[in-house]
């Protein structure tokens, strides 16, 4: 059976600093018709970064959808024209002041394809010296080392609860 849903019409409803809000009138595989709320993200980059063979540079952020400090990889939103890998190095050194010799490309997920098209492109640091520490104007984040031993635990917790911090470490 053939699953894809032909786009008829396509209305942007909102336009913000990130994101846009699309409504698009679909045809289904049936001949059916209905609506589906698509949201557009420009996409990111998490970086699985080693202090050191045992110790993985996280950060705890604010995240207000969630109205909770969440535990999560370094990572932040690819600029327009930016390449991944240019933009997981950029968001590294700003969240952590750490640059890296050793920057490879382990995959990329889809957040939450229900109703956007964020793809998160990850990252493994290593090889890390002094960078410059730096952010966003209204970024807030507090650098954490955790080791290795304790990610499992941590998830298992629910002290992680962060989908692309989670999927990354599935890399580990």
């Amino acid at each position: 059976m053939n699953f894809v849903e032909e786009t008829v019409n396509k209305e942007k409803k909102y336009e913000g600093k990130v994101i846009e809000l699309y409504l698009h009138k679909v045809k289904l595989p049936n001949g059916k018709f209905a609506n589906r709320e698509v949201i557009t993200h420009p996409g990111g980059v998490a970086i699985l970064a080693y202090k050191d063979s045992e110790t993985i540079l996280m950060v705890e952020q604010y995240r207000k959808p969630v109205e909770k400090v969440l535990i999560e990889l370094p990572a932040g939103k690819i600029e327009k024209g930016e390449s991944t890998e240019v933009c997981g190095r950029r968001e590294l050194e700003e969240e952590t002041g750490f640059k890296a010799n050793y920057f490879q490309y382990l995959g990329k997920i889809v957040t939450t394809p229900g109703f956007c098209n964020e793809h998160i492109y990850l990252y493994k640091a290593e090889k890390l010296y002094k960078g410059n520490i730096g952010g966003d104007d209204d970024e807030f984040l507090n650098l954490r080392e955790v080791k290795i031993k304790d990610i499992k635990q941590m998830i298992k917790n629910g002290d992680i609860i962060d989908a692309k911090t989670i999927s990354c470490f599935m890399y580990l």
